[in-house]
């Protein structure tokens, strides 16, 4: 644990970012243009399926992003474990954009203007001796992001209302699943960069415990009374809600009639991409209806392992003023290691913990049969019952070979015990033409767990003349507490 702390104390500050804002601001119009036609071409088929009732019919009639541009700041450059480059920097935005909706039963609606704030994390990677030099960059928010809307039209009265929160909702979505840690948005700059070699992998987990909460009754103020009125009336029924990064968030048990509830035993692991991601805790109380929310705290998994594991934080309202309550919070943090003795251990079996995790690359697909126009590949990678990926439909293109596509996609499974027990599945691999199968393979679970370092990377033949390039890669974890094995420390 000691090299860990030690890394994380010696980091040093951010540098301007001068000559950055200054080629973002001549790119602004191009990024303009390509900015507005994702948005469109992403979010909105998003609200289709994501609002409900006449809002499901939102659609985009104009977007223009303004003549603000992105601005950076506190740029720190480090080398990456894969030989590449890794930026982080801070993006601060505030747009005057031109922003149309429109949706059936439901007057025209502007945005004038979008706040986004957040930290992002760019890798460069990997580094070759050909121009340009680098094979591909990665861009990510190392935390879900702070976005605010100012809307115009029949909105422009409550920006806090449904169409507000649903809006934002759903862009928080999409940005979320693509650009927020773990997921990584990849722009290859050299075609013939290998993904297997582009693909970072994420660092360890953090086991998360929400220990208790107090004093959030005692001390409501007047202003918040309204929000904790059944609180001053009755003990509330509380439970703690967790969430790092973009993982799924966990929700503890529920403590009835309690103004200090403790979830004593309670724990989670989370995947951790960087250590700047933030563990992002609320408490609620349970009600029938809708529940109150009492409180939120935020620290970032560096911060609580220099503060030793533990640490009470003050609970905040969104706006951020304190409610005058308390959170306790521990976090013990693993590494993934390239072994197996974690499968099968206590400490690392039962509810909400994992054992190891298995990750998923599939880098393309060879010799497709059948004409262009037709062909619309994608993979499916399943794992038993529970777990099915697949992924992006391809079609034909100018500049694209339809008949060898590349994915360059990347799928996770936290392995448990019962997943890597003796009777463990067979993963499968199947080639797609829309809705059809050309073929597949079976790949015994074993060949994984006993390839060297529990890497199995090749082209595995699925038939009729197809061959899927996939890389399945297994990790025990291990703990960096003193007196444990320690590994070495990767970004």
């Amino acid at each position: 644990m000691a090299a860990i702390i030690d890394k994380l104390s010696s980091e040093k500050p951010g540098e301007s970012a001068g000559f950055l804002n200054e080629i973002v601001a001549q790119l602004w119009p191009n990024i303009n243009v390509a900015g507005s036609k994702m948005i469109k071409d992403i979010v909105e088929p998003m609200f289709k399926t994501m609002l409900p009732g006449p809002l499901a019919t939102l659609h985009f009639t104009r977007v223009d992003l303004g003549s603000v541009p992105f601005v950076f700041s506190d740029v720190r450059v480090t080398k990456t474990p894969l030989d590449g480059i890794k930026l982080d920097l801070q993006l601060n935005w505030a747009g005057n954009c031109d922003i149309e909706l429109d949706a059936e039963m439901f007057p025209k609606v502007g945005v004038k203007s979008v706040g986004l704030h957040g930290r992002l994390s760019v890798l460069l990677c990997p580094l070759t001796n050909i121009i340009p030099l680098i094979g591909a960059a990665q861009v990510a928010f190392v935390n879900p992001p702070e976005l605010k809307l100012d809307f115009t039209g029949a909105a422009n009265i409550a920006d806090s209302s449904i169409l507000d929160s649903a809006v934002r909702k759903v862009i928080l979505s999409v940005i979320n699943g693509m650009f927020t840690l773990p997921n990584r948005f990849l722009v290859k700059l050299d075609s013939s960069a290998d993904y297997f070699q582009t693909y970072h992998y994420p660092i360890g987990t953090v086991r998360i415990s929400v220990d208790k909460a107090w004093g959030f009754a005692e001390e409501a103020q007047s202003k918040a009374k309204k929000l904790l009125s059944k609180i001053t009336r009755a003990s509330p029924d509380c439970y703690a809600t967790v969430q790092v990064g973009a993982e799924e968030e966990w929700r503890t048990s529920t403590k009835n009639n309690t103004t200090t509830p403790a979830w004593s035993g309670e724990v989670h692991d989370f995947v951790v991409t960087d250590f700047d991601q933030h563990i992002l805790l609320n408490v609620h109380d349970h009600d029938v209806g809708s529940d109150d929310h009492i409180g939120m705290a935020s620290i970032s998994v560096k911060d609580i392992l220099l503060a030793g594991g533990k640490k009470e934080l003050p609970m905040k309202y969104p706006g951020g003023e304190e409610t005058g309550g308390m959170l306790a919070v521990s976090a013990e943090f693993f590494e993934f290691a390239p072994e197996d003795s974690s499968f099968s251990s206590s400490s690392h079996g039962g509810d909400g913990k994992m054992c190891g995790i298995m990750h998923v690359l599939v880098a393309g697909a060879l010799g497709i049969k059948g004409p262009r126009e037709e062909l619309k590949p994608s993979v499916v990678v399943t794992w038993g019952e529970k777990h099915r990926f697949q992924t992006a439909v391809k079609s034909d293109s100018p500049g694209s070979d339809i008949n060898n596509p590349t994915f360059d996609q990347q799928f996770r499974v936290p392995l448990t015990s019962d997943l890597v027990g003796s009777s463990a599945a067979s993963l499968r691999i199947a080639c797609m033409n829309g809705e059809q199968e050309v073929g597949s393979v079976e790949v015994p679970f074993d060949d994984v767990r006993k390839a060297p370092e529990q890497r199995l990377a090749q082209e595995f033949d699925v038939g009729n003349g197809t061959k899927v390039r996939a890389c399945f890669t297994m990790r025990g974890v291990r703990s960096a507490k003193p007196g444990s094995k320690e590994l070495p420390i990767r970004e």
